[in-house]
């Protein structure tokens, strides 16, 4: 369908039989025109990946921080315990 657009085909024409709007084809020519097929795909592979990896950093952040509460917590009440048998 872009190779179409970039040929000079109108967009109007281009979306409704593709039932995709006139909008998103004109994201998609500002995101993978000039791209072969083979270089879209690729991109769209990386773009996956990268979403994957991000999660996985979110997820590895939030268990960080989840031990470093519990670690904090575990710290606070180890005191509390060693305070009071020191003074009673």
């Amino acid at each position: 369908m872009l190779k179409e657009a970039e040929a000079g085909e109108k967009t109007a024409d281009l979306a409704w039989p593709h039932g995709v709007s006139e909008a998103t084809i004109y994201n998609w020519k500002a995101k993978y025109g000039g791209l072969e097929v083979s270089e879209a795909r690729r991109l769209k592979e990386l773009e996956s990946e990268n979403a994957k990896l991000k999660r996985l950093l979110v997820d590895a952040m939030l268990d960080q921080a989840a031990l470093n509460d519990l670690l904090a917590k575990s710290s606070d009440a180890r005191r509390s315990l060693i305070s009071r048998h020191a003074t009673g």
